[in-house]
């Protein structure tokens, strides 16, 4: 299995692309975009990788920016997905913001490969597509300021500056793509189970 086909907990990887050939292109673009970096690739490289010709790429993608985007749309969406989610919980604020951040983080681990490309390629995206995606990561940013700003009515934390803590709290999860190893002596849920500990130290919860 390829390192972009690592299962999070998903029956199938990339289910929502179709046909097969499609999704092994975009397997071999998540690839190739985390390797050598989206501007160092060609679509001749992801061809190559997906074990089809070139000119078979643009039957299914009009360009390499147009695969970059499919990449972000999907990453950020499940992403969204699991903040929205774990705010939309019952319970306190607290074990709120813990699922949220041990789901987020626990999902970078996971697909480490694939969140490296989906959170570290934004600028390669055209302006239009950019606008799309910066829009998706307002609303993760809106879903963890909610939990946080409800903890700090509730008395649940101490947060002076609740948009800053947020951009932290994000900031620290995201960084977990550009470290982790599958072959660590940390499982993504053991590194999930750490950053919410932390990240419930930073902000402080009263007891």
């Amino acid at each position: 299995m390829s390192t972009a086909e690592e299962t999070d907990g998903e029956n199938t990887p990339w289910s929502e692309v179709t046909p097969e050939a499609a999704r092994r292109l975009l397997v071999a673009a998540v690839e190739a975009f985390a390797e050598r970096g989206y501007h160092a690739t060609t679509t001749r490289d992801i061809a190559g990788r997906a074990g089809m010709s070139p000119a078979a790429l643009y039957i299914h993608y009009k360009t390499k920016e147009e695969l970059l985007h499919r990449i972000s749309r999907i990453g950020h969406d499940r992403a969204l997905l699991l903040l929205e989610t774990a705010a939309d919980r019952e319970g306190t604020a607290a074990e709120r913001l813990a699922g949220a951040v041990q789901a987020f983080v626990r999902w970078h681990a996971e697909r480490h490969t694939t969140a490296r490309v989906v959170q570290y390629e934004l600028e390669a995206l055209s302006d239009e597509h950019r606008a799309e995606i910066v829009e998706l990561r307002r609303k993760s940013d809106a879903a963890v300021r909610r939990i946080i700003s409800e903890g700090v009515r509730t008395g649940e934390f101490d947060v002076p500056d609740v948009p800053g803590t947020t951009l932290a709290v994000l900031s620290l999860c995201i960084d977990v793509a550009r470290w982790f190893n599958a072959q660590g002596s940390r499982t993504p849920d053991e590194v999930g189970t750490l950053y919410a500990d932390l990240v419930l130290r930073m902000v402080g919860p009263r007891k």
